[in-house]
């Protein structure tokens, strides 16, 4: 381009014979002016100064610290800053971590093989269960299986009185009608005044098996993420805390802007977006629970021998 510049002496008849912007060629012309046949090569593309760097000198400390103090991985200290309103991504964290040359947390190695278990409709399976967080400080959970979307509250006892108060609360908060309710065999769980009021909003009353906590797993898993990312980083011996309030701000949190790796990186309330149009209205809803014949549930061994014997029925007529 040079050359045919200094051949023609014409910036437009050399830019049409090269193809390119009149711009362009005055840009190369004055460099060849200023630094000769040197100033044609390419240069970097790096910026010298970079205005807005993310990773403060701070930042990087703090980042260094959580992963010193806690041993939490690049995603979680992610979750955290973005939590205290700095967004910064997994990436950039291990970048950090991996030019300080931070050693990877030995962890135990994970079954591979597994195949994970997810109802495809919103409501249609909520898992619930109870946690202890101090003396007369009670968190209950209650967890959709299919978005992961989650109501947490605290109450100063696990009464069947508090569980009822806490059903109000989940039905209120959740986007979608729900469907079917899973918890343990606790008692505020497993009582008849519990399930009458499951039966007010046609919700249907699914216990798994004693000592079979692995089958409400999903709660049983929010819940150590909950006392991991947000309840060990507060003073839970300070009275004056209103751990209800702080609840519900975690619960937004987690809801709207906690990426969850069992949802491909998704957020809980993504996940509800993109299936959305598969929540069934509540008049579907509770015609289902009407012809289920659904009825309370003793609290004894014998529920067991009635839904084994279920089960075998269901089995004949699908042979």
């Amino acid at each position: 381009m040079a050359e045919i510049y200094v051949e023609t002496g014409s910036v437009t008849k050399t830019a049409l014979r090269c193809g390119i912007a009149r711009s362009t060629l005055y840009r190369w012309i004055k460099r060849h002016k200023e630094y000769g046949e040197k100033g044609l090569s390419d240069k970097s593309q790096r910026p010298q100064r970079l205005a807005n760097m993310k990773v403060t000198p701070k930042i990087e400390s703090l980042i260094l610290e959580l992963r010193e103090t806690r041993r939490w991985g690049a995603q979680r200290i992610s979750n955290h800053l973005l939590r205290n309103k700095t967004s910064i991504s997994a990436m950039t964290v291990w970048r950090v971590l991996r030019r300080h040359e931070v050693k990877p947390v030995v962890r135990r190695r994970r079954k591979s093989d597994y195949i994970r278990y997810n109802k495809e409709v919103p409501g249609e399976r909520v898992q619930m269960d109870v946690t202890k967080l101090r003396t007369r400080a009670y968190q209950f959970t209650a967890i959709d299986d299919c978005t992961r979307l989650k109501v947490i509250r605290v109450y100063p006892n696990k009464k069947a009185s508090s569980t009822i108060l806490f059903l109000h609360e989940m039905i209120a908060d959740f986007p979608f009608p729900i469907q079917r309710v899973q918890t343990d065999w606790g008692t505020e769980f497993f009582n008849y005044d519990f399930q009458c009021e499951l039966h007010e909003h046609f919700i249907k009353f699914r216990p798994i098996k004693p000592r079979t906590p692995h089958l409400n797993g999903k709660v049983e898993r929010t819940q150590q993420t909950d006392k991991t990312e947000f309840w060990n980083i507060i003073d839970l011996s300070d009275k004056s805390l209103d751990l209800n309030s702080m609840a519900l701000e975690w619960q937004d949190f987690y809801n709207l802007k906690r990426h969850h790796s069992s949802l491909g990186g998704m957020t809980p309330w993504q996940k509800f977006k993109s299936v959305e149009s598969l929540v069934p209205i509540q008049p579907v809803v509770s015609e289902a629970f009407y012809e289920s014949e659904e009825e309370i549930i003793p609290r004894n061994y014998e529920y067991l021998n009635f839904y084994k014997r279920k089960n075998k029925s269901e089995l004949k007529k699908r042979k």
